[in-house]
């Protein structure tokens, strides 16, 4: 790692916010507070809805669910923020009575352990499997159980898996990522850009849906990636991977990485590369890409959001199905099916409004 990386601040950040509008209306409008980037460690500040018995009747309390939750150990500060987050939440209700299992190093040993919660009979699992796909199971499990399942963020591809799925828009990510650059190209006259992607793990259907997403979106303007390295959504694989990026890159106009936690790495490498020529654009939304981008002092020039503020939400959400609620502004009388959180795009001209909300 560099010793002078422009996103050296997350090293000394200890606690992060964001802003995630609407996604649970029954739990009221969400201002929210997180943690840090590549710390995975320390607690507190995390992403909350206090309750407000005035404001909001559903907040008041009721009937106590158990609700259980798993989620992949954090390797990265995303990971990190949504486990702490769900806590912090779940400690808002008196009601709510929180269980959580250890997911282990895998899929085989997330699956052993969610069989054991369900075998407590839990009334809601909350559920980030390490991949929806092979984690699928064990949400048809729970499911015929009669334990709802709250799937969060890797989504299970069989519906019947999940009572309520909450994510973010991993294609939206991608169309955020690559309407900026299209635009900024054709603002600098640049006909055919030299564009390189550097994407999370491609093992996830969360990241072809980014790459998609993006895909789709330089197609707009006539535009294609270059050349597309695969991360893991860590500063050290970031680096490595925006190394060899460069490398086969020796001229480029335009980078997507598809996280800011990664993009600690990346821009090492940029700044150790002595390359400055193109723009990058980040991925979620941290506070420190946040700052950087505001500065205005590297090649990071924007950052499309991906907010760990879900769990929260999964939580009061979980909460309301256990009673059998439903969102306090909708008409419907139950929590929908589907809820998946819009992407934002921050830039130097509106970061302002984003510095204290960054996760």
């Amino acid at each position: 790692m560099t010793q002078h990386d422009p996103l050296r601040p997350v090293r000394d950040l200890s606690r992060r916010r964001l802003l995630l509008g609407g996604a649970a209306a029954g739990a009221g409008a969400l201002l929210l507070s997180a943690c840090t980037s590549n710390d995975t460690g320390g607690g507190g500040n995390e992403q909350v809805k206090e309750a407000d018995d005035a404001a909001n009747p559903n907040s008041a309390p009721g009937q106590k669910v158990v609700i259980g939750f798993s989620a992949p150990a954090a390797d990265h500060g995303w990971l990190a923020a949504i486990t702490k987050n769900a806590e912090a939440q779940a400690k808002v209700y008196s009601d709510v009575e929180f269980k959580t299992v250890t997911a282990g190093a895998d899929a085989a040993a997330q699956r052993a352990a969610l069989a054991t919660l369900i075998s407590q009979k839990p009334n809601v699992i909350v559920m980030l499997p390490h991949d929806g796909k092979e984690l699928n199971a064990s949400g048809l499990e729970a499911m015929k159980a009669g334990i709802p399942v709250v799937n969060l963020d890797r989504a299970f591809p069989d519906a019947l898996a999940y009572r309520l799925q909450i994510k973010g828009d991993n294609y939206g990510m991608g169309v955020a990522a690559g309407r900026y650059i299209g635009e900024q190209m054709k603002a600098k006259g640049i006909a055919n850009p030299i564009i390189g992607e550097i994407a999370g793990m491609d093992e996830l259907e969360l990241t072809k849906e980014r790459t998609a997403g993006f895909n789709a979106e330089l197609a707009v303007y006539g535009f294609k990636v270059a050349n597309r390295r695969a991360a893991r959504f860590t500063a050290d694989t970031g680096q490595a991977e925006a190394s060899q990026l460069l490398q086969a890159l020796p001229k480029m106009d335009a980078v997507w990485n598809h996280d800011d936690d990664q993009g600690i790495g990346v821009l090492a490498a940029i700044k150790q590369a002595n390359r400055s020529e193109f723009i990058m654009v980040g991925g979620a939304g941290s506070l420190a890409a946040i700052q950087a981008i505001a500065a205005d002092n590297s090649v990071l020039k924007a950052t499309v959001t991906y907010s760990p503020s879900m769990a929260s939400s999964a939580i009061s959400l979980a909460r309301l199905i256990g009673q059998g609620k439903g969102m306090s502004d909708l008409v419907e009388l139950q929590v929908p099916k589907e809820i998946t959180l819009a992407s934002e795009t921050i830039t130097k001209e509106n970061a302002s409004q984003y510095t204290k909300l960054g996760f």
